[in-house]
């Protein structure tokens, strides 16, 4: 897994600078275990995505994101609309609130032909990808670990597939959704990201926990 990126600056023909994902020094501090044959659940983070958040009427918002990006609002509160290769999601976080996450590569274009299609409708997109993270919690026990971590129901027949919600996490908060069968991800605030990877270290070590090494949406 990489967790850091030269990006291009256009001030300077020659000049990059390094981003490194939230988790990075986490890594480095509490290391990467490998997961192995007796890992019951693993970690990953699937950084430098496009994280935005929507504010305005359901109707001129899912309108939009139909055109712009081919998937609609949630049809129901703590849900989530994944798109047909999981790389897209929109989540119902209030009832004027969603949260639309994309490749990091997709976020100023996506934001610049929303707007344009918006028009002059009263809504706000807010770019927030730089404040949070995406840790992703995989495995047979991924549900056994979350049940040490969190007051939430997480039980897989009550916290069923699409379902996503704003919950505590041991003693700070995330958003939790389940977007398949096998996998769980949790949003985490930037300053919170090395101390909920350390909590779920702790919490899945009779797991066998391990990190995945590679990201699904490494940066190119």
């Amino acid at each position: 897994m990489s967790n850091s990126v030269h990006v291009y600056d256009a001030r300077a023909d020659h000049a990059t600078v390094t981003a490194e994902s939230p988790l990075a020094y986490s890594f480095q501090r509490s290391g990467m275990p490998a997961p192995g044959e007796e890992s019951r659940a693993v970690i990953g983070e699937q950084a430098f995505l496009g994280h935005l958040i929507l504010r305005g009427g359901a109707i001129v918002l899912d309108e939009a994101l139909r055109e712009v990006l081919g998937i609609g609002l949630p049809g129901r509160p703590n849900s989530l609309t994944v798109d047909a290769d999981g790389q897209r999601s929109v989540q119902w976080l209030s009832p004027d609130e969603w949260l639309l996450i994309v490749p990091g590569d997709e976020t100023f274009g996506l934001e610049t032909r929303l707007r344009a299609h918006l028009g002059g409708a009263h809504v706000a997109i807010v770019d927030v990808s730089a404040g949070q993270t995406l840790i992703e919690l995989t495995g047979e026990a991924a549900h056994e670990v979350l049940m040490k971590s969190t007051v939430y129901d997480v039980d897989p027949h009550a916290f069923t597939v699409g379902k996503g919600v704003t919950t505590i996490f041991a003693k700070t908060s995330v958003i939790l959704r389940r977007p398949s069968e096998s996998r769980w991800e949790l949003i985490v605030r930037r300053s919170f990201a090395d101390y909920v990877y350390r909590w779920l270290l702790d919490a899945g070590e009779e797991y066998g926990i391990g990190v995945a090494r590679e990201s699904r949406h490494e940066p190119q």
